[in-house]
């Protein structure tokens, strides 16, 4: 069960567990590109999915996903929200990580149904991690029980690492 702030709601999509193949997206980056898996093949990618990063939580995760993955070799940190491009592109400006990957599934939902975090009450992505190796397999994940929560960040940096 899922919750967002206590109440009970609904995540639609496919819930992935460790050892899957990582499913493509196709999402907006903040210059209105498409971006999908492809994009950053041959590299371990760590995501985060979030409701958006115009709140506090979801602020202080990217920023850290940002700061403490951003030095990893290899390794690409992704922010995924159904934010508008717009308004990611000036979450980074203002956070001052202009190098800041921030990824938009407003769109299509297409990110949110193949990694199952759609909440369908709200239109809004549900909060999880995602590491996936350089080989597009999947080596960690955490679908968070309360949407409002923090990930386990040093759990995914270390999976990051050993990826």
């Amino acid at each position: 069960m899922t919750t967002f702030k206590g109440g009970e709601v609904t995540l639609l999509g496919n819930k992935l567990k460790v050892g899957d193949k990582a499913p493509d997206f196709s999402v907006l980056d903040n210059g209105l590109e498409e971006k999908t898996l492809a994009d950053y093949k041959g590299k371990v990618k760590l995501i985060a999915a979030v409701p958006s990063v115009d709140t506090s939580v979801c602020s202080q995760e990217s920023r850290r996903f940002n700061v403490d993955g951003g030095s990893l070799e290899n390794t690409v940190v992704l922010t995924i929200s159904n934010d508008l491009p717009f308004a990611q592109k000036r979450w980074c400006a203002a956070e001052g990580l202009p190098n800041a990957v921030t990824l938009s599934d407003h769109k299509e939902l297409s990110f949110g149904l193949a990694y199952g975090v759609v909440i369908e009450e709200l239109r809004l992505l549900s909060r999880a991690v995602f590491v996936i190796n350089a080989n597009d397999e999947i080596v960690y994940v955490e679908y968070l029980d309360e949407v409002t929560n923090h990930p386990n960040y040093e759990a995914a940096i270390e999976a990051a690492k050993n990826a």
